[in-house]
């Protein structure tokens, strides 16, 4: 997997994958428009859609009603260092479940890609290349 982040201004940037495409900026008052979601929201974003993906495919294969599932996902901004932490995942489920089906609903979204990498810390290495811009290069 890859994604590509473009400088677009000020502290907007367009991010790639694929064919697909999406902005990222900041509220007013860290210095953008406010046009876009913020780098934490996207994170947030991740998480909640790894979720319902999990939560969805789960109702699924028991035919059990999906649509309308909900998934909402709240953290708080912790320091030092700065970072998120407290992550709550809520899920509304609009079927009724037995107490067997709703256990394995909250197993299904705790085998989310997203929550497991968070709860094991990946590598993460930083390689710098400065200079001419990477399209320059080419």
């Amino acid at each position: 997997m890859e994604v590509r982040v473009t400088h677009v201004e000020q502290v907007r940037f367009v991010i790639q994958s694929r064919s697909h495409a999406i902005l990222c900026d900041q509220p007013v008052e860290n210095g953008g428009e406010d046009t876009a979601m913020t780098p934490p929201e996207l994170m947030l974003a991740s998480l909640g859609s790894c979720a319902a993906f999990y939560a969805v495919q789960f109702l699924k294969t028991r035919k059990l009603e999906e649509r309308g599932l909900e998934v909402s996902v709240t953290a708080e901004k912790l320091k030092p260092p700065a970072r998120l932490g407290n992550f709550q995942i809520r899920v509304h489920c609009p079927a009724v479940l037995t107490a067997e089906q709703t256990e394995g609903l909250r197993r299904s979204v705790h085998t989310c890609l997203i929550h497991n990498t968070l709860l094991t810390p990946p590598d993460i290495r930083i390689e710098l290349e400065v200079g001419e811009p990477a399209l320059q290069r080419g």
